[in-house]
């Protein structure tokens, strides 16, 4: 077990690659605002575009459902490295005397390097491999049931969040990231299962978690702020409270999607008629 232990620490927190990495703007891929700019426009005038104008050939579904098997895998698996390889580079950095770094990094104290901050590269980009979601969604034909606001609003603005976290060294990414990432691994998993014909009781559990991340993820924005108010401050505060509207939006959204898709399907049930 030790020696396990030792081979994944080493691919996910201390191989020169990633324990030497630096964000440095401008310079490190995806590093400048033009970057996102165009990431999200682009993905924005796509997803219109083949909304009501469906220009791209239909695939065969069984093509279909190979590359939606083949995408969930790699999202569900990529997912899970993201929140170990977080977890572990996040207890590599954070310094014996100042054990809430996870939670609060200090101000002028916390430079863009070091394998916390790779992994929080790696979350921005598969955030932008995620847009094949929404072509899924248009390649299967539909688009009316399941391409959501929600969807869209989500998968755009969370690649501005990921691009601050970066940018501005935001305090807590550490705990959103593996937070997030470990509902993705849920999520995906439950994608892939359904893909292969295999339909998951669990399906409603998806959105509840959904929902608890976003709760959880305001009970520790709570212990961030006292550490800010109380103490010499953390690092990237202007980020965090972008971050939180965004959190807030969305937790308004997915309640708004678990009254509207939950609380019919409950009342369906109720009247059903019953059967001897």
């Amino acid at each position: 077990m030790d020696t396990l232990y030792a081979i994944v620490h080493y691919w996910l927190v201390d191989h020169p690659f990633i324990s030497q990495y630096e964000w440095i703007p401008n310079q490190t891929p995806g590093a400048s605002p033009l970057f996102v700019a165009v990431a999200v426009l682009t993905y924005l005038i796509l997803t219109l575009s083949l909304s009501y104008f469906p220009f791209l050939p239909s695939l065969p579904s069984a093509a279909l459902r190979l590359i939606t098997v083949v995408h969930n895998l790699v999202l569900c698996l990529l997912s899970l490295i993201m929140a170990v390889g977080c977890t572990l580079s996040a207890l590599r950095q954070t310094p014996p005397d100042y054990p809430i770094w996870p939670i609060c990094f200090p101000v002028n104290q916390t430079p863009r390097r070091g394998p916390t901050f790779f992994w929080a590269h790696v979350f921005y980009f598969s955030k932008i491999l995620e847009f094949l979601d929404t072509l899924l969604i248009l390649l299967s034909g539909s688009r009316s049931r399941r391409l959501s606001f929600l969807h869209v609003y989500h998968h755009a603005v969370v690649v501005v969040m990921c691009y601050v976290w970066l940018a501005a060294s935001q305090s807590l990414f550490p705990v959103a990231l593996v937070t997030n990432a470990t509902v993705h691994v849920v999520m995906y998993a439950y994608y892939l299962l359904s893909a292969v014909g295999i339909r998951p009781w669990w399906k409603r559990f998806v959105t509840d978690f959904q929902i608890i991340q976003f709760l959880f993820s305001f009970v520790i924005s709570g212990w961030m702020v006292y550490y800010h108010m109380n103490g010499s401050g953390c690092q990237g505060i202007w980020g965090w409270c972008f971050n939180g509207l965004f959190n807030i939006s969305l937790l308004a959204l997915f309640f708004d999607f678990h009254r509207k898709n939950y609380a019919k399907k409950k009342r369906f049930d109720q009247d059903k008629p019953k059967t001897s």
